[in-house]
């Protein structure tokens, strides 16, 4: 066999992604992906690749070294895959949820963070920093459909704030039209205290005198 095709001849090795590591996200597929890339050396960075749910290293045949040094890093990885914890992007598709749900039910505890994570942005001198969650809680949540039921909760708080805001308008403007009521005389109050028509005129006739 000629020298160049000898060269063309790949190592090749699979792995397959189950569900536990994944939990049924492909975001969080190509997450593991960009973790095995993290771990290996730049040159071996493109060799490693996702499709299908599948992981895939591919190297020259004249690469052996290389390779099998490559097979130990994403064999580790991938002992490891299940404990990694779940980054911002990652939870939302495994949950199903909004960016601006996962902000508000972290807020309020219902989401528990696992801690922070501070990474720098590829090729960039900023660094961001963000939640991260524990891969247990979150199948958990998953798996009880948590979501579904903040959401519930999240618009009957709604309806009742709504209630409660109808309420109070109703009763400022009550109070509103009770302030524009013209105010009794003192000779209107007197004659209501006495319970007698024409008191004023029959007073100032000075029959009681």
């Amino acid at each position: 066999m000629p020298r160049r095709e000898q060269h063309d001849i790949e190592l090749v090795r699979t792995w397959t992604l189950s569900s536990s590591m994944t939990m049924g996200s492909s975001v969080r597929a190509k997450g593991i992906l960009q973790e095995i890339q993290a771990r290996l050396p730049l040159v071996s960075k493109k060799s490693v690749s996702l499709e299908g749910g599948e992981i895939t290293l591919a190297m020259p045949a004249g690469g052996k070294t290389a390779f099998n040094a490559a097979v130990a890093v994403v064999a580790k990885a991938l002992e490891e895959a299940e404990a990694l914890p779940v980054i911002p992007r990652e939870i939302e598709d495994i949950l199903g949820m909004k960016t601006s749900e996962r902000h508000r039910w972290l807020a309020d505890g219902r989401l528990p963070s696992a801690g922070m994570r501070t990474v720098r942005l590829a090729g960039r001198a900023r660094r961001i920093t963000f939640h991260i969650f524990d891969p247990k809680v979150v199948e958990d949540l998953l798996d009880r459909g948590a979501v579904g039921e903040w959401r519930v909760e999240d618009a009957e708080a709604r309806a009742e704030k709504r209630r409660k805001a109808a309420y109070q308008d109703k009763v400022a403007r009550s109070s509103k039209k009770s302030s524009k009521r013209p105010r009794e005389t003192d000779h209107d109050t007197r004659d209501a205290q006495t319970g007698l028509q024409g008191w004023e005129e029959f007073d100032l006739d000075g029959l009681l005198h």
